[in-house]
């Protein structure tokens, strides 16, 4: 077994049992992934402006399923479930990709 393989079987494994669920368009099977919504917060002058930036972490080949301007739906309870713009994607450094996303108003 090579080490992509020894990897693909890790993952899959860590997102069947800690991942979180979103639904992308035109898909019926819903996409396991890492949502996080971390606060950014920089700050301008003496304003912390507080700003969250929601992303869902997934495998290469989720990403390509998905289009930045496209809507996904993760399935988590308020305040960090509902509907997302994807906004643009970007790798995370550790062989996934990042979907930086924006809540839908």
């Amino acid at each position: 077994m090579d080490f992509r393989a020894l990897v693909a079987g890790m993952d899959d494994v860590i997102f069947g049992v800690l991942g979180d669920t979103a639904l992308f368009p035109d898909l019926e099977q819903p996409v396991r992934g890492m949502f996080a919504a971390p606060w950014r917060d920089p700050q301008v002058g003496r304003l912390n402006t507080q700003l969250r930036e929601p992303r869902f972490v997934v495998r290469p080949a989720d990403a390509d399923l998905v289009e930045e301007g496209q809507v996904i739906t993760v399935q988590l309870p308020a305040p960090d479930g509902g509907d997302y713009d994807v906004v643009r994607k970007e790798p995370d450094g550790t062989g996934l990709v990042a979907l930086l996303l924006r809540p839908r108003p």
